[in-house]
């Protein structure tokens, strides 16, 4: 029997705790329980809060792979990763430890209240865009080029997220 994979997309974001780490676990855990098979991963990126702006900056990156889940499965599944890590409720746009968006699920499109696809804000928020577009610029979604909607999007206070090395040269 032969187990039909999906292309599948993930933002990843913080900024709550130590940022970086916390994408990086997220991402550890997507591959470590089978939820994905994931084929790459952008660098991270420094991004001022969206929405509600009274927080500190995010850490965001995207991740591309290939998952058997259902749609419906892989969002449970995310939403685990989020509460296993001690996400807890806040305010809409506010402040977390981490937060995992399903970004796209193939070429498939739905609207409820529970999950959209692609990704409702996707093509509004450069915090997306740019990462995903390092790793999937040749994607089109819905019928717009990535590459394309991440060269146009306002991209102010986007950069790549410097960490101090731990190892002296």
């Amino acid at each position: 029997m032969t187990t039909v994979e999906t292309r599948v997309g993930f933002g990843l974001g913080s900024n709550l705790g130590d940022r970086p780490p916390n994408i990086r676990r997220a991402i550890a855990l997507i591959g470590e329980r089978g939820i994905a098979r994931l084929d790459a991963v952008s660098r991270l990126y420094r991004t001022p809060p969206w929405g509600d702006v009274d927080q500190g900056d995010f850490a965001n990156a995207c991740a591309l792979g290939w998952t058997s889940l259902s749609p419906y499965e892989l969002l449970a599944a995310v939403k685990t990763i989020e509460a296993d890590m001690g996400r807890t409720p806040t305010r809409r746009w506010g402040p977390r430890l981490i937060d995992v968006d399903i970004l796209f699920f193939g070429d498939h499109t739905m609207d409820d209240p529970e999950l959209t696809l692609p990704h409702k804000e996707l093509f509004a928020r450069a915090f997306v865009l740019k990462p995903l577009a390092e790793i999937g610029g040749d994607l089109t979604l819905d019928g717009v080029s990535v590459a394309q909607a991440a060269a146009e999007v306002v991209a102010d206070g986007i950069g790549i997220w410097e960490e101090k090395s731990t190892n002296p040269r």
